[in-house]
């Protein structure tokens, strides 16, 4: 007998600022910090804020686009990324309350495996259906591209 997974769980995490610029999520059985660079006041001992949600956006695309390649039976091998971010800062900078602060996501996901191009792009499709992060993002109003290409 199979066992059936939950379709909606409750996620509990924690944390605390420990200073102005600084905070600590617990996740988990980890600590995850995000801070400011030194620039900005912060003691750079993590990713800031945006930068996390960045991140979080390529880690759910190589989680979820292996999840999508191994159903599809397409080896996509490890995967790399590059992105750009139109941000518009005037919220954050407290000058003016901004609606869509991340205007455009340009994100290059390049596969090392032996996958076509064509297997690529479908793995990719598949991959934006299920993609919770790039969801947000998307349904924030942010333009969001996303390019699949072979190594």
């Amino acid at each position: 007998m199979a066992i059936r997974q939950k379709t909606t769980i409750t996620v509990k995490l924690g944390g605390e600022g420990t200073s102005h610029s600084r905070s600590e999520s617990h996740i988990r059985d980890l600590v995850h910090v995000i801070d400011e660079p030194t620039e900005r006041g912060g003691t750079n001992e993590g990713p800031s804020p945006t930068e996390t949600a960045f991140a979080a956006l390529m880690g759910c695309t190589n989680v979820i686009g292996h999840k999508c390649a191994h159903h599809l039976g397409i080896d996509i091998g490890n995967l790399s990324f590059k992105m750009e971010v139109d941000f518009d800062r005037r919220g954050v900078l407290m000058t003016e309350e901004v609606d869509v602060p991340f205007k455009a996501i340009r994100l290059d996901v390049t596969s090392s495996g032996s996958a076509t191009e064509e297997e690529l792009q479908r793995v990719g499709a598949e991959t934006a259906k299920f993609c919770a992060i790039a969801k947000m993002f998307e349904a924030s109003g942010t333009d969001l591209t996303v390019n699949w290409s072979k190594g």
